[in-house]
């Protein structure tokens, strides 16, 4: 046998990995050996192939996902670099807003306040009934501003073929959002021509999951946040603000709660009100 290669117990030793841990990285595709014995089935790998395995559990030490490792383990060192980079920005995102949420239930479960909790100016406001076209979709918490985004992008060029905007752009939460709960939500935007935003829908629309309808006059309750309070969790205590006003108030929803997009969101800075968190209410 070619003096290159290493039995599998040895290159693990060497590598600090286990035998079982080097079969999981074949199977995915991680680590390869560089011979399998045709009759036997053992595994044999280079010396060159140490540092491969060490770097895959470095990676795994920072919660890496085998599939991304599998991307970085693929890639010439500058783009494998930026991956790991890219992995990490979404790392910190994610654990700023558990630290955001933490605080805010500490605040809750104590009984006292947190960042999160401010005062929240809650006012009503008559809305006439109104034809949108609407895209649905299930999506959990993390890839609702990407859907939400593009999803709205989509409708507004669609409304401009169908008589123009008609009024805010909004979505509605017909069920719970998390990361365990997947909605559905639904982009909407208000449109001028109904016989043209239905002849668009049926032409067009199928492919978006998109409708058209008429959504009737009711009333909302409201508050307005700035664009930096958007973000989940810190938009729960908008909502939580609103459901409360309607409690005092003896008022009853009506309808699924849903967040307006008033404003330019991309020229908006962190302290610009942009969006109404609101509920149909009766």
């Amino acid at each position: 046998m070619d003096e290159e290669l290493l039995t599998i117990g040895t290159f693990a030793a060497r590598a600090r990995r286990s035998a079982k841990a080097l079969r999981r990285y074949d199977r995915l595709g991680l680590l390869t050996p560089a011979r399998v014995d045709p009759a036997s089935g053992y595994r044999y790998y280079r010396v060159a192939q140490i540092e491969q395995a060490r770097l895959v559990a470095l990676l795994r030490q920072l919660d890496m996902p085998l599939a991304r490792i599998a991307e970085v383990v693929a890639a010439d060192g500058e783009r494998a670099a930026g991956l790991l980079a890219a992995y990490w920005a979404d790392v910190e995102a994610r654990l700023a807003g558990q630290r955001t949420l933490a605080a805010y239930l500490r605040g809750r479960l104590s009984g006292g306040t947190s960042e999160m909790r401010e005062t929240f100016t809650v006012e009503t406001v008559e809305m006439p009934a109104r034809v949108v076209i609407t895209e649905t979709r299930h999506v959990l918490a993390d890839e609702l501003p990407a859907w939400i985004g593009a999803s709205l992008g989509r409708l507004e060029e669609a409304a401009r073929q169908c008589g123009g905007p008609a009024g805010a752009p909004y979505v509605v939460y017909h069920s719970e959002v998390s990361m365990e709960s997947d909605g559905p939500a639904e982009a909407c935007v208000p449109v001028a021509d109904e016989a043209a935003a239905r002849a668009w829908a049926e032409a067009r629309g199928r492919a978006w999951h998109t409708r058209v309808r008429v959504e009737p006059a009711m009333r909302l309750a409201f508050t307005r946040i700035r664009k930096a309070q958007v973000a989940h969790p810190q938009i729960l205590a908008a909502f939580e603000a609103v459901e409360e006003w309607i409690r005092e108030r003896g008022l009853e929803p009506a309808g699924a709660c849903r967040e307006v997009y008033f404003a330019d969101w991309d020229a908006a800075g962190p302290g610009d009100p942009v969006c109404d968190v609101a509920f149909p209410v009766r």
